[in-house]
């Protein structure tokens, strides 16, 4: 059995309306993703990276600078 069978008839909507579907399942995953808590490492690589920047606050690279160095090479 073909798996897209059953999506037949969203296939055959309209662009825009397609389109609007399509946003509105992505914005379904978004929503459900912001509910599921961060994995183990992530919390401890954001953990990390606060202990880093409050012992050396001013050890930072503004956003300008990083973005003229990445445009420069």
């Amino acid at each position: 059995m073909n798996p897209h069978a059953d999506y037949a008839t969203l296939f055959n909507l309209p662009r825009d309306e397609r389109l609007q579907l399509a946003e509105e399942l992505w914005e379904s995953v978004a929503a459900e993703q912001e509910r599921e808590p961060l994995p183990e490492a992530a919390l401890n690589e954001l953990r990390e990276r606060v202990a880093k920047y409050e012992a050396n606050p001013e050890d930072v690279i503004p956003w300008d600078e990083v973005k003229r160095r990445l445009r420069n090479g």
